[in-house]
């Protein structure tokens, strides 16, 4: 206990060395295995919790709570990315931050004075340039041995190009280590919350306990499936689709045409747009696990 006391010291006083807030992730994870102890991260979202009661939150009840959880196997385990994959998840989200900026820029360019106005300009075009440079690198990362067969799998979905399925291979990791597609699901935090009790059974809306970055990406590849006649292909489609093999094109043709379609139904039986949207995302994310995961057959249920 005393040697692994000391790693988390010398951990603290590193980063305050560095001027850095204390933080107790990754980093920490990697300095207590590298000393040679098994650590787990539990996913607070995944923790049995008391019900009832009085409110009350110390260090102490924390670590009670952690130990009971360890010990009855009531928690999940948080997935630990490589390096590389970690840090190739940091610079796509730094270009996404960018993008945000520049969408400020633009919102903020209206109804301004010449000389103001300038300056948002060259603001504007810097951004521009940036994502360009940022966009070149994805693309490079993406078409390297480790991540272009997955990239292009990924691809031969309507929505889904190259920033989204890098994206989603980085930030996920082993697509394995859930049995099944719903899992993947509610792993993004896209299956409804429910309280039932005898014959009430109320749904509400999503949970959103999972990963926020990934539930946008695939909410915005919903979009473009809620578009456009069941079964047509842009150009641009058939392009990305000419790369993989028919196996996979015709899995990918099934979901894009299955989710088109359900989406037209929800909206006709009177489901709201975005409801019907995030219901489309959320299989998108059951077929992405298929495709990721080989379950790709003609009978397959990736759900």
């Amino acid at each position: 206990i005393k040697s692994l006391l000391k790693v988390v010291s010398n951990f603290k006083d590193k980063m305050k060395d560095d001027n850095l807030d204390i933080t107790l992730g990754y980093s920490l994870y990697k300095d207590i295995v590298n000393a040679g102890y098994k650590c787990v991260i539990l996913s607070p979202t995944t923790m049995s919790v008391e019900k009832g009661g009085k409110k009350l939150k110390n260090d102490m009840r924390d670590a009670r709570q952690i130990a009971k959880c360890m010990c009855d196997g009531s928690y999940r385990a948080v997935y630990i990315p490589t390096e590389e994959d970690d840090a190739i998840k940091e610079f796509i989200r730094m270009r996404d931050d960018i993008k945000q900026n520049l969408k400020s820029i633009k919102q903020q360019i209206v109804a301004m004075h010449k000389e103001t106005l300038d300056e948002y300009m060259l603001e504007y075009h810097r951004l521009v340039e940036r994502i360009t440079c940022f966009d070149n690198r994805i693309e490079e990362i993406a078409y390297g041995v480790k991540y272009k067969d997955k990239v292009e799998k990924l691809e031969c979905f309507i929505g889904i190009k190259t920033h989204t399925a890098l994206s989603l291979i980085v930030e996920t990791g082993d697509f394995s280590r859930f049995a099944k597609g719903n899992l993947y699901g509610a792993w993004l935090g896209m299956i409804p919350c429910q309280s039932a009790s005898g014959p009430k059974d109320n749904r509400f809306g999503i949970t959103k306990a999972g990963n926020s970055h990934l539930r946008k990406l695939l909410s915005e590849s919903a979009q473009s499936l809620s578009k456009g006649q069941v079964g047509y292909k842009s150009k641009d489609l058939k392009r990305r689709q000419s790369k993989c093999s028919g196996e996979v094109v015709a899995y990918a043709d099934k979901a894009n045409e299955r989710l088109r379609r359900k989406y037209y139904k929800m909206v006709a039986r009177g489901k709201n747009a975005n409801v019907a949207r995030m219901a489309v995302a959320r299989e998108l994310a059951c077929f992405i696990w298929g495709m990721m995961t080989d379950n790709i057959g003609s009978t397959a249920n990736p759900q």
